[in-house]
């Protein structure tokens, strides 16, 4: 089975270790949606890109962009066609599955204090218990400050835990079925067990401590919580896995892998012939419902206003054309082949690590329910760019038919009758706190995405 490292000579082999060492530093300054905005929108700052609203005019060449509510993000390098005419578009999701504070979490049991929690996006439950957590994200108090909260990056910093039932004493928990071994309600952190200083006996002194500890590092208070977002996120940072360091190990490869590589690509984008996009969303892992997800009017009304400016015969129309003569690479992950669990995919279809980017022409569960599935005059339109540009490549299925199954935001732009196929990166472990993926992939996905917006 021929792979990337077989084509490779040894100063492709330096590219591939070098743009790795990058895509790392982004996976571990953006543990959460709102820190992988903030990290885009240093790279595209870097790279000329303009904030839309500080922009009073448009040439092809010009690069902006727009950040909704610094969780999802669009960022567009104008060409030289009109942008009626289409745009060649990249997508992908900065959301990925975590355990979530919830809006009253705080409570004492025991002497210790716990965080409450409710999980975001499909995880293995018993996957999160017993490891170093950190606590990222944001609290909005009610004089519209905002306050930045990372815990257990640092090597200094204290991490958070959830508990697992210790072997001695779980003969019945292992009689449950993998879904039940950890339930979502007791995936409670913890988070410290010192009681304040008190003259006489009181109520709560350790969840107090707590609360004291946090109005004076963060200047937070309990009724905080309500208004701010939280996440439990596995601590550490990515690393490289293998002794020939061909892999790498992280979380939330699911999916700034490929919004790294996509955003990569559309930076190095320069005087296109049809305007370059990259489109980073929210909510992906839930629905990609909400004002920050794929299925929100933002893309739309980002291209509405690109229009408005460049043309002063705006119409709905003219928009409605701009979205329709589009194409798309839906960058999401693919299922990595697991020679420790063969069976749950089917071996001419399934999606190998070091093969390059894997194309889905659907993805849904069952029947196809789900899925857009991309016509194959689109499929064949994106061979021919692939081979002209010598990117291996590759075509699979989220696993066997009636194995499971899973979803993208293709149909969500599919839906305004352009052409979309999902494209992406081959991983292993998908939605567990520690995900693996192939070095060569992710450089060939970056390769690949450049040539599709050059070409398509």
């Amino acid at each position: 089975m021929k792979t990337v490292w077989d084509k490779y000579q040894e100063k492709d082999i330096k590219k591939v270790m070098d743009f790795s060492e990058g895509y790392k530093k982004f996976l571990d300054n953006a543990k959460t949606e709102r820190e992988a905005v903030e990290q885009t929108i240093k790279l595209a700052k870097k790279a000329g890109f303009k904030e839309f609203s500080t922009v009073k005019s448009l040439k092809a060449g010009d690069k902006v962009y727009f950040n909704n509510r610094d969780k999802s993000i669009a960022l567009f390098v104008i060409g030289k066609d009109e942008l009626e005419d289409g745009m060649n578009i990249l997508g992908a999701h900065i959301d990925s599955p975590r355990i979530d504070l919830k809006q009253n979490p705080i409570y004492e049991d025991t002497g210790l204090v716990l965080f409450d929690t409710h999980y975001y996006g499909g995880i293995k439950k018993y996957q999160w218990v017993a490891r170093p957590l950190a606590l990222h994200g944001v609290v909005c108090k009610k004089d519209g400050s905002k306050i930045n909260v990372c815990i257990g990056e640092k090597e200094s910093d204290p991490i958070l835990e959830i508990s697992d039932l210790l072997i001695h004493l779980s003969r019945d928990q292992l009689t449950k079925t993998g879904a039940k071994v950890v339930e979502g309600e007791d995936l409670n952190a913890l988070a410290g067990s010192i009681p304040a200083k008190s003259k006489k006996e009181g109520k709560d002194l350790v969840k107090k401590n707590i609360l004291n500890i946090l109005k004076k590092d963060y200047n937070i208070e309990e009724d905080d919580f309500i208004s701010a977002e939280l996440e439990l996120v596995p601590a550490g940072k990515a690393r490289d896995l293998g002794l020939d360091r061909s892999l790498v190990m992280g979380y939330g490869h699911d999916d700034r892998i490929c919004a790294y590589t996509s955003l990569m690509a559309l930076l190095e984008s320069n005087n296109p012939k049809r305007t370059s996009v990259c489109i980073l969303t929210d909510k992906e892992e839930i629905g990609s419902m909400g004002s920050t997800g794929a299925q929100s009017a933002f893309f739309e009304n980002c291209v509405a206003e690109l229009l408005n400016l460049q043309d002063k015969n705006y119409s709905d129309l003219k928009l409605r054309h701009a979205l329709e003569r589009s194409f798309m690479l839906s960058s999401d992950v693919s299922a990595g082949y697991d020679p420790n669990y063969p069976q749950v995919n089917e071996a001419k279809n399934a999606a190998y690590l070091g093969k390059g980017i894997s194309f889905n022409k659907f993805t849904g569960s069952g029947g196809k329910s789900g899925s857009s599935d991309a016509p194959a005059e689109f499929v064949a339109k994106i061979r021919k760019i692939m081979d002209k540009n010598k990117i291996m490549f590759q075509f699979s299925e989220l696993g066997r038919v009636d194995q499971g199954g899973g979803g993208t935001i293709a149909y969500v732009l599919a839906n305004h009758n352009m052409d979309v196929i999902d494209a992406g990166i081959a991983v292993q472990n998908m939605h567990a706190p520690y995900e693996t993926a192939s070095k060569g992939d992710i450089y060939e996905a970056y390769r690949a995405y450049k040539v599709f917006l050059k070409d398509a």
